[in-house]
């Protein structure tokens, strides 16, 4: 009998043969005697000879189409590193028998905590203050000019009051905010434990004094921060993004920005990726940026690594994994025939 074949993208080891995420363990598949860990050939959009011969797939960033899929029986599941999976053809997963897990423990503290410290670093201007310091005594009379905003009563918007933006919640309650959210598909009563208000889309950005994205990217969330949007929000809100690039109007954003109709924004991700050095938005100084890394952590890629362990095993014995995208999978009689039952 051959061993359960399991491969790491290519993504997990850098081009100097250091682990990329060395929190991230995978001993306990290494040490299992019916598991064979490979490390797979590298490849941006995954194609057949690409995943042929395996029977689980560990995903960072790579992308699934209809055409990966060779029917050779053996693919039963792709662990999707993160939680994001617009990149992946769920459908054909689906189709072709094949389990798609994501990883919501491991992003939900360091994602959550993300958005914190961006709402604080925007508020108390933290980057502007650090390039006035840097110029030395002659540079300090111009703190005078960065004068911060309070939290206490101002209202925080999320779009998007799922896994991460409900942790959001829970972590910034210590600073009295008022909050609100937009979130059609959240059942009300997980709101109203929270304390949070559901609002339309109108109102999320109407009385927004900080704007957070934290929505899956989808055919109904593309764009969803739109010049129509941002026209509508005060002058002093300010906007995070660290949900998916194309969720915001990027050349939108840069407009309400320059033309001094928004006061400032952070993002973590962009619309293209990784973003081009002469992008326009990067040049404001009040916009602080990182390259889809800020919630990246020992403790973040420890977890996710847990939790993608566990799934494997479960597929290995059998079973129906956790934190399934595509549940509907697991009644088909391909996939259970995958499983050996």
């Amino acid at each position: 009998m051959s061993k359960f074949r399991v491969g790491l993208s290519a993504a997990f080891t850098r081009a100097d043969r250091k682990p990329t995420f060395p929190s991230c363990d995978w001993s306990t598949l290494e040490n299992d005697a019916d598991i064979e860990l490979v490390k797979m050939a590298p490849g941006n959009t995954l194609t057949p000879e690409l995943v042929e011969g395996y029977d689980a797939l560990v995903l960072m960033g790579e992308k699934v189409t209809a055409d990966t899929f060779r029917d050779d029986g053996r693919l039963k599941l792709f662990a999707r590193m993160g939680v994001g999976f617009d990149r992946i053809d769920v459908p054909a997963c689906t189709e072709n028998d094949v389990a798609l897990t994501i990883t919501p423990d491991g992003v939900r503290r360091p994602m959550a905590s993300s958005v914190v410290l961006f709402i604080l670093a925007l508020a108390h201007r933290l980057l502007e203050k650090d390039r006035v310091t840097r110029t030395g005594p002659l540079g300090w009379p111009a703190r005078l000019d960065f004068f911060g905003t309070g939290l206490t009563g101002r209202t925080l918007s999320i779009i998007g009051l799922g896994n991460i933006g409900q942790e959001v919640v829970r972590l910034i309650r210590a600073f009295d905010m008022r909050i609100i959210a937009h979130d059609p598909y959240l059942d009300p009563k997980v709101a109203e434990e929270l304390g949070v208000t559901l609002v339309d889309l109108d109102t999320a950005f109407r009385e927004a004094d900080f704007l957070s994205f934290n929505c899956p990217l989808n055919e109904e969330t593309q764009g969803i921060g739109s010049a129509e949007g941002f026209a509508k929000m005060k002058p002093t809100a300010y906007i995070v993004n660290t949900a998916r690039g194309p969720v915001v109007d990027q050349k939108a954003l840069y407009a309400a920005l320059v033309e001094g109709r928004l006061a400032g924004a952070a993002i973590d991700v962009f619309d293209p990726e990784p973003s081009p050095f002469d992008d326009p938005i990067l040049k404001l100084s009040n916009v602080i940026v990182a390259p889809h890394a800020i919630g990246f952590s020992d403790q973040m890629f420890q977890t996710m690594g847990e939790v993608n362990t566990r799934a494997i095993l479960a597929v290995k014995s059998g079973q129906a994994p956790d934190n399934l995208v595509n549940p509907e999978v697991v009644n088909r009689a391909g996939f259970q025939k995958k499983l050996g039952r």
